[in-house]
């Protein structure tokens, strides 16, 4: 990795991967901790070996013409950890960047770019709200993150986007024999419940590590949630969510509902009173174990482990209302050509990943689909990464 220092002038929009670049050497780069519009003293890093995302990279280390959304950061490992690559930014502006990224990613696609993209709606908690860190282990038993610049290592006593109890765990851990390289930790704000893994083989941890599932609440209702298993870590924000597609849903008593790429089973648990049926369709079993056992007293919830384009065709048409939240890899192809072929569906796509979100739904209106409402939601405050929910129709 060799460093130099060069002066640049920041684009005035973001790249598709979120990323704020500059031109350099006839190369568009990306340079972390800058700001649209800025005139920046950058490091510039050029990576070596084909493992890494960006060959030629850059970090802000003086601001020469500053944004006036430009803040203090309130986390001092901020530039040194790169896990938050905006809390250089207004919250405020950050909502507004999130929204005009999606529709960077609409121009891409001639069918969609001109769809109209709502503001973002915000976190109710801007720090403090998530529920699952992942955590580098390195000598002495230093935790803490590497930085995706630099590739260094930044030990941290505390993570400002990290709740309590995940915070107090670190203090725990910190500098004792932790023998792993990397480290899990999940944790409820709610519940007093937690998970660390894998398992801590060391006398001096006078507490339990090594759990296989924590519990978390949702809507006043328990979920087990293992270790391999996907739960949004934004818990007050999920719940948000859920508000949000069940009015886009306009669910009643007779609507058969399936619920694609349904995780443990929150989207059947919350729903299930209000429809007549949930099939729910989960590709994990560790997932699918989960939702088994979230949701064995509710009758009305059917759940089949596989593909969700595989086991799709087995439904006879007897779907009226669609929950689409597919891993950030979207839909396969087939998935959707098998929706595509119901009638008078409501459909609610959710995506964290607005490239592969407007690829599948250019597809989706090609095949009949319409779009009624773009909905971002600030699922990640502080970072570039954007949860946006779409409702569409299908009428026959």
């Amino acid at each position: 990795m060799n460093d130099q220092k060069t002066i640049l002038s920041i684009e005035p929009k973001a790249n598709d991967e979120g990323d704020f670049t500059a031109f350099h050497q006839n190369n568009m780069i990306p340079v972390f901790g800058a700001l649209p519009n800025e005139k920046v003293l950058c490091n510039i890093v050029e990576n070596k070996g084909h493992k890494h995302k960006y060959q030629i990279q850059a970090w802000v280390s003086k601001v020469i013409k500053p944004s006036p959304h430009r803040i203090t950061p309130p986390c001092g490992y901020f530039g040194n950890c790169t896990g938050c690559q905006w809390q250089h930014i207004d919250y405020s502006y950050q909502l507004k960047l999130k929204q005009s990224f999606i529709e960077i990613c609409t121009k891409k696609y001639p069918n969609i770019r001109d769809m109209k993209i709502s503001p973002t709606l915000p976190s109710p908690n801007l720090f403090g709200y998530r529920n699952h860190g992942r955590f580098t282990v390195r000598e002495k038993g230093s935790l803490g993150f590497v930085n995706s610049v630099t590739k260094r290592f930044v030990r941290i006593e505390e993570c400002l986007i990290m709740n309590k109890p995940i915070n107090k765990i670190i203090n725990t851990l910190q500098l004792n024999r932790v023998d792993t390289s990397q480290l899990s930790i999940r944790a409820s704000s709610s519940t007093d419940s937690y998970l660390v893994q894998p398992k801590i083989n060391f006398s001096e941890i006078l507490f339990e590590t090594g759990q296989k599932h924590y519990i978390e609440t949702l809507k006043n209702k328990q979920f087990q949630v293992s270790s391999p298993s996907f739960f949004q870590v934004n818990t007050k924000q999920t719940e948000v969510m859920m508000d949000l597609i069940e009015n886009a849903l306009k669910l009643n008593q007779s609507d058969i509902l399936l619920d694609a790429y349904s995780g443990v089973g929150t989207f059947p648990a919350i729903y299930s009173p209000l429809v007549k049926q949930v099939i729910s369709l989960e590709e994990s079993k560790s997932s699918t174990n989960d939702s088994e056992v979230n949701n064995s007293s509710i009758p009305n919830i059917t759940i089949m482990t596989g593909k969700a384009e595989d086991l799709i065709g087995s439904l006879n048409n007897r779907v009226t209302k669609i929950i689409l939240d597919p891993p950030r890899s979207g839909c396969a192809q087939n998935m959707l050509s098998a929706i595509s072929s119901l009638q008078n569906i409501r459909l609610v796509y959710v995506s964290c990943n607005a490239n592969t979100l407007c690829r599948d739904l250019s597809i989706l209106v090609k095949n009949g689909f319409e779009i009624k409402k773009v909905q971002p939601i600030d699922m990640f405050p502080h970072t570039r990464h954007i949860e946006c929910v779409v409702t569409l129709d299908k009428i026959s």
